[in-house]
């Protein structure tokens, strides 16, 4: 097997919905949108999740993660701790917050076993409140020896395969139409990789009132299938 295998088989792996880390729980307010009648069908479902790729991933969750990968390669703990800080002042409902610390939190155990000895691992149990997703997610990737770019990209899938897995069950949509959605997202990722990648630090936000509200509106829905 070559190095190049092996990178990419580390990026399927992080990549996969088979990852236990409970992604699969998650809506991340689609669920909510769904329930007001927000998203009603197929072309309502590429809307809002393309929307949300490039209102929330492409501002905040990406740049972050690049910002975080580059940390971690430089072992450099206090930028670290500065970023996992900005992601968990910047969730701006609880459920949104604890889908984030749940996630870190789970991807950790998973890593233990792939980083015996790395005291990267260590540093990154010990974040508070707790070791958030995407800064969990950073420590895998540049441990793997991907590239930045590449590694975007997985995160990015991941979060798409997951929402429209998501989709598939609360609107419901068939696996054809799924498919369909998730080759729309597919098709934009890496577009948005490339604007997450070029925007200064110092642009990097989190801003979308409407996935708070909804987000909000999930923590009282009389039923649910999703934990956000």
């Amino acid at each position: 097997m070559t190095a190049l295998d092996g990178t990419l088989l580390q990026l399927l792996r992080l990549a996969s919905p088979a990852l236990p880390v409970g992604g699969f729980s998650y809506s991340e307010g689609l669920e909510a949108a769904i329930e007001g009648a927000r998203v009603r069908d197929e072309a309502g479902i590429v809307a809002w999740l393309a929307d949300h790729l490039h209102l929330v991933l492409a501002r905040a969750d990406l740049p972050l993660l690049a910002e975080a990968i580059v940390a971690w390669r430089a072992s450099d703990i206090e930028r670290v701790a500065s970023l996992n800080d900005w992601f968990s002042d910047t969730r701006e409902t609880s459920e949104l917050r604890l889908q984030a610390e749940q996630m870190g939190r789970s991807l950790v155990q998973w890593l233990k076993p792939e980083c015996a000895g790395d005291a990267r691992l260590d540093a990154l149990a010990e974040l508070r409140p707790a070791p958030l997703w995407p800064v969990a997610f950073a420590l895998a990737l540049a441990r793997s020896g991907a590239p930045l770019r590449e590694g975007l990209v997985a995160y990015a899938f991941a979060w798409a395969e997951n929402m429209v897995q998501a989709a598939l069950k609360a609107v419901p949509l068939g696996q054809s139409a799924g498919q369909r959605v998730l080759s729309a997202l597919a098709a934009q990722i890496p577009g948005v990789v490339d604007a997450a990648l070029a925007l200064p630090a110092e642009r990097r936000q989190s801003f979308a009132p409407m996935l708070a509200v909804v987000s909000a509106q999930h923590e009282t829905q009389y039923s649910r299938l999703f934990r956000s």
